[in-house]
C-alpha cells in the first residue's frame, strides 16, 4: 500500500511536470516554424492543462478500467469549478466578460445537458463516443476559424504572452520527446496505483477518479489561472476552466469510450454529472450582469469550494466499506 501511495503521488507529480514540458517545446517549436500566437494558444498550450487527463483516459481505457478515466473527466469538471475558480476567487474576484457569459457558459451548459443524456441510459457507446470526439472536432474548428478572423471567442486569448519563443528547435524538440516519454510513464505509475489503491480500500476504480485522480490532474488548470488573475487577465483564467471542462466532458470521455465501451454506475447521473450541472449554473448566477458588470466575488468562492469539499466528502464517505 506504501508503494501504490508513492506511486500515486509521484505519477501525479511527473504528469504535471512533463505536461508543461511537452507543451514549452510544442510552442517554441511551433513558433519557430511561423504558426500564429493565437493558434499556438488555443490549440497547444490551451490543451496542454488538459494533456494529463487525457492521457489517463486513454491508458486506463486501454488496461481495461475506462471508470477511472470518466471519473477523472467529470471528477476534474467538478474541480475545475469548485476548487479552481473557488481558489482564484478567493484570491481575487473575477470579472466576467461579457463575451464568455452570452456565449461560452451556454455552450458549456449545453455540452453539459449532452453528457447527462449520454449517461441516463447505464452506458456509453463506442458510436455515442465517437459523436463526443466530433462535436469536439466541429467546435475547435469553429473556434479556430472565428479566431483567426479576429473575433473575441472561446478561449482566443489563451497564453499567448506564455509562448517560449527563443528556445532553440532542438530544445524544443529534445522537451517535446522527453516530455511525452515521462507523460506516457507517469499516467501508467499513476493509474497502477489508483487501481491498487481502489482495490485496497475496498473503494471502486470511479471514486478514485473523481478524487485523488481528478485533483491531481486539475492542477496545471490551478497553476495557469492563479497567474493569470495576478496578470489581471481574468478572460484567461476563465477561459481555461471552461475549456479544461469542453475537452473533459467530449474529448476526454470520447476517447475512453471509443476505446474501450464503458457501463455507467447510476450514481455518476444522479450525484456527478447532477454536481457538475449545478456548479455550471452557479457560474451563471454569479456571473449575471446587473447592470454593474459580473463577477465571481469572495464570497462566491467560498461557497464553491465549500461546494466542492461537501461534494468530495460525501463521494468519500459513501463509497467507505460499511462493517458487516
Amino acid at each position: 500500500m506504501i508503494l501504490a501511495c508513492a506511486a500515486l503521488l509521484i505519477g501525479l507529480i511527473l504528469l504535471v511536470w512533463s505536461s508543461g514540458l511537452f507543451v514549452d517545446g510544442a510552442a517554441a517549436l511551433a513558433a519557430h516554424f511561423g504558426v500564429s500566437a493565437f493558434v499556438i494558444g488555443m490549440v497547444i498550450v490551451g490543451f496542454g492543462t488538459s494533456l494529463p487527463e487525457m492521457l489517463i483516459s486513454v491508458q486506463s481505457s486501454f488496461q481495461g478500467n475506462p471508470c477511472i478515466a470518466l471519473g477523472n473527466a467529470y471528477g476534474s469538471n467538478i474541480a475545475n469549478i469548485g476548487l479552481i475558480l473557488g481558489v482564484t476567487a478567493l484570491v481575487c474576484p473575477l470579472a466576467v466578460p461579457r463575451a464568455i457569459y452570452r456565449k461560452d457558459l451556454p455552450l458549456l451548459l449545453v455540452i453539459t445537458a449532452l453528457a447527462a443524456l449520454y449517461v441516463s441510459n447505464g452506458s456509453i457507446t463506442r458510436v455515442e463516443s465517437l459523436c463526443m470526439l466530433a462535436l469536439f472536432a466541429a467546435i475547435m474548428t469553429w473556434t479556430v476559424k472565428k479566431g483567426l478572423l479576429g473575433n473575441a471567442i472561446f478561449l482566443t486569448h489563451e497564453h499567448g504572452s506564455a509562448i517560449p519563443r527563443d528556445m532553440p528547435p532542438g530544445r524544443a524538440w529534445l522537451r517535446i520527446s522527453a516530455g511525452l516519454l515521462v507523460l506516457l510513464a507517469s499516467a501508467r505509475l499513476l493509474i497502477w496505483g489508483a487501481v491498487y489503491s481502489a482495490r485496497f480500500f475496498g473503494v471502486s476504480d470511479l471514486v478514485i477518479g473523481l478524487t485523488i485522480v481528478a485533483i491531481g490532474t486539475s492542477l496545471p488548470e490551478l497553476a495557469s489561472s492563479l497567474a493569470a488573475v495576478r496578470k489581471n487577465r481574468h478572460d484567461i483564467a476563465l477561459g481555461n476552466v471552461l475549456g479544461s471542462n469542453l475537452f473533459n466532458t467530449l474529448a476526454v470521455v470520447g476517447l475512453a469510450g471509443s476505446i474501450h465501451p464503458m457501463r455507467v454506475p447510476p450514481e455518476v447521473l444522479s450525484r456527478d454529472v447532477l454536481t457538475m450541472s449545478v456548479l455550471t449554473i452557479a457560474l451563471f448566477v454569479f456571473g449575471f450582469d446587473f447592470g454593474r458588470g459580473g463577477r465571481i466575488s469572495r464570497p462566491a468562492g467560498a461557497a464553491l469550494l465549500l461546494a466542492y469539499a461537501a461534494y468530495t466528502a460525501s463521494v468519500i464517505w459513501i463509497s467507505l466499506p460499511r462493517p458487516a
